[in-house]
């Protein structure tokens, strides 16, 4: 699984619709709604890297009410499982 963080700015209106589009596209696991230069965060998980250009290029570009997207590809992940793991083996 390979994973990527879209931050979204939307045009002035409606946020929580622009949201729940975005949270309608196969492949997006969750959007939050943020503080800050960014409206909304997209998380996208797929199987390949490839899905991840067609996710943001070809899907939630196409949305109506983005202004400009960034998006920030994965290569680790670090959850509190891993990290409990690596204390682990110290025990």
């Amino acid at each position: 699984m390979v994973a990527a963080v879209v931050l979204i700015r939307a045009v002035p209106g409606d946020v929580p619709a622009l949201a729940r589009r975005i949270a309608g596209i196969d492949g997006v696991a969750e959007v939050y709604s943020v503080s800050g230069e960014y409206d909304l965060i997209a998380i996208v998980r797929v199987a390949e890297y490839q899905r991840i250009a067609e996710i943001v290029t070809e899907e939630i570009a196409q949305v109506q009410g983005i202004e400009r997207t960034n998006t920030l590809t994965a290569f680790r992940v670090f959850s509190k499982q891993d990290l409990g793991a690596a204390w682990d083996m110290f025990d």
